[in-house]
């Protein structure tokens, strides 16, 4: 049995999803629905337990067990949300999925499957998406990309800038990310025709052996302009955690000199300077397998453009 795909970019709407929206005020008189039984927690749990309390991001619905939320973690060390719901049949009924990625895996499930198996091919997924990743990385990085300024993992398109209200807008095909991609010129009439005839003139050059800019640039024969200077970027834009998308840590006892703090390292990559919360990171690098730590410090990659960060394992 395949598992039903919800829409990439929403959270899972199920059936069980639609129904709660049609809930009539006639159905609400007849009294709460009805609970599961004990056994389906006891069951969830148990998964649960097993795939690791510490990977669960948020639980809701049905005392907190009818949607979860997994964290899961790729080959890159990219950071994944995935939603899973349960219907009220679980688990003789299979579970819907959601996640930010460009399109969603066909999960396989039978009787005798478990939450963990829906994460295991989730993983399957994500390793079949990483050249898809890093080429996109790579033209976030390379060229001069106007939109989408702050991606999602789903997205794959970009709008790129050629200079002089010209623009290229790219979609890259996640399941062929080194192949030619589809084109569209946006800009001024009579201003793209050198570029539109390059395009049809040279598509078949296309190597995919490539890096994907310097094929891009040779099948239009031009030089596509780099990003502008990261200096040029609001600061107020920087001043957000790459890692809980807060400016600020809450305030909390427990984070100690950190309580309320704003955003304290900073990726040295000129190209990328994500900001971070050095709390965050360290508890970040610590869910990757590939962090190594000397002495008192971890080393590791920034999740957004790979290169390499170290942060201290606690406060001296």
């Amino acid at each position: 049995m395949e598992l039903p795909a919800t829409l990439s970019r929403a959270p899972a709407t199920s059936q069980a999803r639609a129904g709660e929206e049609a809930y009539t005020d006639a159905q609400a008189e007849a009294g709460p629905p009805p609970r599961r039984p004990a056994a389906f927690y006891s069951s969830v749990f148990a998964q649960i337990e097993e795939i690791g309390w510490e990977r669960v991001v948020n639980a809701t619905g049905d005392d907190g067990v009818s949607c979860l939320t997994f964290r899961v973690v790729d080959e890159k060390g990219r950071i994944h949300l995935l939603e899973i719901t349960l219907p009220m049949g679980y688990p003789a009924s299979p579970p819907s999925i959601a996640a930010e990625v460009p399109y969603l895996p066909k999960i396989h499930w039978s009787n005798s499957s478990k939450l963990k198996d829906v994460i295991c091919q989730f993983q399957e997924h994500l390793k079949m998406l990483q050249e898809f990743w890093s080429i996109m990385d790579e033209i976030d990085k390379v060229l001069w990309v106007v939109d989408a300024t702050k991606p999602t993992y789903a997205m794959s398109q970009r709008l790129l800038a050629l200079g002089d209200d010209c623009y290229i807008l790219l979609h890259v095909d996640p399941r062929k990310p080194s192949s030619l991609p589809k084109c569209r010129f946006l800009g001024p009439d009579g201003k793209f025709d050198r570029l539109i005839m390059n395009w049809r003139k040279n598509r078949k050059r296309w190597d995919t052996k490539k890096k994907f800019h310097e094929n891009l640039a040779g099948v239009l024969d031009f030089a596509l302009p780099a990003p502008p200077s990261v200096s040029s970027v609001k600061d107020d834009e920087q001043a957000e955690c790459g890692i809980c998308y807060a400016k600020h840590l809450p305030v909390d006892d427990e984070l100690g000199a950190h309580s309320g703090c704003a955003t304290d390292y900073t990726c040295e990559n000129p190209s990328c300077s994500r900001a971070f919360h050095s709390v965050c990171l360290r508890d970040w690098l610590r869910s990757i397998t590939t962090t190594r730590q000397s002495f008192d410090v971890l080393f590791g990659n920034c999740p957004y453009c790979s290169d390499p960060v170290a942060v201290k394992v606690a406060d001296r």
